[in-house]
């Protein structure tokens, strides 16, 4: 009995930590694919902020070097921030 018991604690320990690598998984996944090619009801394209992570139609975001913002603020915050890594790494 104890021996059961044991065996199904194994069994659930293992299922919930598969499930949670195949979570990591799909979202490097999706982070690596960028955002999906689907759009809304009005035929535009849904993007991802960046910054927030926020999505919105393409036609209201903004674009700088590759990536979508919501907002300038978003984009700005983003863009110093990056700029502060790459001369930290200098």
């Amino acid at each position: 009995m104890n021996l059961l018991l044991i065996r199904l604690i194994i069994f659930a320990v293992l299922f919930f930590a598969g499930l949670k690598l195949y979570r990591i998984y799909r979202e490097w996944k999706l982070d690596r694919d960028g955002p999906q090619q689907e759009g809304d009801a009005s035929g535009n394209r849904m993007v991802r902020c960046r910054w927030c992570q926020v999505h919105l139609p393409e036609d209201d975001a903004l674009r700088e070097k590759g990536d979508w913002f919501c907002s300038g603020d978003h984009r700005d915050k983003y863009l110093s921030e990056q700029a502060e890594e790459q001369h930290k790494d200098d």
